[in-house]
């Protein structure tokens, strides 16, 4: 009777003990790993004759970048993943999912003014950063 009771006993805590391991929480991990998109944004020339030293008054500012807004899409270019939103030096550094994306214009450029090196495909690869220099010639001569 001892050697019964002992027998159920260890088939319910073996029961027991798969239940509450595959109840327990396993350490998760993202389901897509991220990655970087750095570089900077150069908008120019602003004025008809570039100085050097450079005139103050002729390098972009906070809305010469927000009036030529940029974005990263998805490959087939329906969703927008991210803004670019460059710093005052018109530096930028984004977070992103692994995976291909397209860098644009938000918004269809006017055309003969200027060009850039937009679209560019570009691919987000995990815990690693893609330099992305974008350059904005704005026709000015």
């Amino acid at each position: 009777m001892k050697l019964k009771h002992h027998v159920t006993f260890g088939i319910l805590a073996l029961i027991g003990l798969f239940l509450i391991s595959g109840c327990a929480q396993q350490p998760t991990q993202e389901t897509t790993e991220k990655g970087f998109l750095q570089g900077r944004v150069a908008i120019g020339p602003l004025c008809p004759v570039e100085r050097i030293p450079p005139n103050p008054s002729c390098q972009p500012t906070e809305e010469t970048y927000a009036s030529r807004q940029i974005a990263v899409w998805t490959s087939d270019k329906k969703t927008k993943a991210a803004q670019i939103e460059p710093g005052p030096e018109g530096m930028y550094r984004i977070e992103l999912p692994a995976g291909d994306y397209v860098v644009d214009f938000e918004k269809q450029q006017p055309f003969g003014v200027g060009g850039s090196n937009l679209p560019a495909a570009i691919v987000i690869s995990p815990r690693e950063t893609t330099k992305l220099d974008i350059i904005i010639d704005t026709g000015i001569r």
